[in-house]
This record gives C-alpha cells, structure tokens and sequence, in this order.
C-alpha cells in the first residue's frame, strides 16, 4: 500500500456541538494535535514499526510524519485516513482515543465528534462499531474543495458513498464518476480514488466504511 508523497498539510480541528472562543478554539487544536501525535506514535511503537516503515505504507515521508507524532503538523483527513490503515486501527482511533461503548444503541448529535480542515472539508463522525469494524460519517465539502489539488490516496476497507446536497466527483483509478444528489457510489478502498467538489455549492454526503474489503 503506497501513496504518492505529499508534503502539502491541511490545519483542521475537533470538536463536539456547541458555542465555544476561538481562543478556546486555538488551544483545544494545539491539545488535540499533541493527542493525535501521542496515539499515532503509541500505535506504531506498539506495532515494533519505526517512522520509516509506516511512511512506506502509508505514502507520507518520514519527515512529515514525525511532525504529525510530535504534534507540530496537521494532517488532512485523507492522511489520517491511510495512517490508520497503516497501522490498522481506524481513523477514530486516533481522533477520538479510547473507543465509545456500543451497547448504547443512541448516539446523541452533540456526542459526535466534527472535523473540520481549513481545505473546507467537514467530517461528522455519527457512529464508530470497531468490534464490527463498521463507521459512518457526514461530509461536507465547501465550494471548490476536498481532493482538488492531491494525489489520489488508497487504504483498506470498502466505502459507500450517498450525496445528500450538490454534486460530487469521484475519481476512482483515473476514471472520474460525477455524482448528484440521489447518487451512490462505492468502492473498494485499496483502488486509487479522489473525492472533490470543483461546484461553487457545498455538498453533502453519507459515508459507510467497513474494515473489509
């Protein structure tokens, strides 16, 4: 599993519904950095993998992966996405830390955590099952936004995609699916793909991810 290097990096923060300062903003970012750094550091050591060998896998240089584990980089969602299938964990993992029970069948909206990177791209993770290795989220992608200007990227697992609002592109090995509201689409996740919004509207989407392929 390789991905073409990229040393382009996207600011992004978390949060949970609610008002908050955007100076409790800039340090709840900097705090959440630190934690992501610490869990992918900790997931990797745990894994006997140095920096070199998850760059390998991952596609991310071993510089800039360095950077994200001391929590001086902001990684994009997409590189999120393949460091955790590097290490085989999900993306939720390293976002979220310790996994949520699932024996409570309700996930209320202020529980569910957002991402958001300054490329406009919005995740809203609704509901994360790691014993059964499924997760859905919401995506928002804002006008001329998502993959535009990247690399395809490929991890494991399988995705379905729903459009909620606007239209969407898909690349999926160099062949381009333009999607409208209504559409679907899924794919394996190991094939090269690109997700981007090149309309001037926002769209929305409902993604299903399942570990395997």
């Amino acid at each position: 599993m390789r991905q073409a290097k990229s040393e382009k990096r996207d600011e992004f923060s978390m949060r949970s519904e609610g008002p908050h300062s955007q100076e409790d903003s800039g340090e709840t970012s900097a705090t959440i950095l630190a934690s992501i750094g610490m869990r992918i550091r900790e997931a990797r050591q745990a894994r006997g993998m140095t920096l070199q060998a998850l760059a390998d896998m991952s596609g991310l240089s071993p510089s800039m992966l360095s950077l994200v584990e001391r929590g001086r980089a902001s990684p994009s969602i997409g590189s999120l996405i393949v460091i955790a299938s590097a290490l085989e964990i999900s993306m939720a993992d390293i976002i979220v830390g310790d996994a949520p029970s699932t024996d409570n069948p309700v996930v209320r909206s202020g529980e569910q955590r957002i991402v958001e990177t300054t490329r406009h791209v919005v995740r809203r993770l609704i509901r994360e099952d790691r014993t059964r290795g499924v997760s859905m989220a919401i995506d928002e992608y804002g006008p001329s936004s998502g993959q535009v200007d990247r690399s395809p990227a490929h991890h494991d697992g399988f995705e379905y995609g729903y459009v909620l609002e606007g239209q969407l592109t898909v690349e999926i090995d160099g062949v381009a699916h333009h999607l409208q509201a209504g559409d679907t689409i899924c794919y394996s996740g190991r094939r090269r793909h690109k997700i981007t919004n090149h309309g001037r509207q926002k769209v929305r989407t409902l993604w299903f991810k399942v570990d395997r392929d």
